[in-house]
């Protein structure tokens, strides 16, 4: 295994085992000795990750707010993003049909997917995610799509 890749599967591990110290973010999941103490870690996504240079690489996580009804316009992003819903609900449609994530779930994006819908599925309430984006070189971390005449959130 090259180091790069050792850097990114080593920096993923800390920061999801990360989320356990927080109790909203992990559950218990299974106990560790014959005392009944529960481990405070569980693994929420593993997902292989494309072909990275390796040379250039940089991690950034983003804390993502919808209030209630609020949207983002249709956009992509061009590094692989692994996102966590710590609040509310989230739709999402990426190339597939309409899914809604809550509370506790994560989902993957691959490099340059469409976001037709990324919205808060709530009217009321407001949603948050947690988005851990892996990049190759200094990129923005979402575009517009081209020629998309969708206004941005409300």
């Amino acid at each position: 295994m090259n180091f790069s890749r050792m850097w990114v599967s080593g920096t993923l591990a800390i920061l999801w085992a990360g989320a356990g110290a927080h109790p909203g973010l992990a559950q218990a999941t299974h106990d560790t000795s014959h005392s009944g103490v529960k481990e405070r870690e569980r693994i929420v996504l593993s997902h292989v990750l494309p072909k990275l240079d390796g040379d250039h690489l940089k991690a950034t996580l983003v804390e993502v707010n919808y209030g209630p009804g609020e949207f983002s316009p249709p956009h992509s992003h061009p590094c692989a993003l692994i996102g966590y819903v710590v609040q509310g609900a989230l739709t999402q449609v990426e190339g597939e049909p309409e899914a809604v994530y809550t509370v506790g779930e994560s989902f993957y994006e691959g490099p340059n997917g469409v976001h037709a819908v990324s919205a808060n599925a709530s009217s009321t309430e407001p949603a948050k995610l947690v988005a851990y984006l892996i990049c190759d070189r200094d990129t923005p971390i979402n575009v517009p799509v081209p020629d998309s005449k969708a206004e941005g959130g409300k």
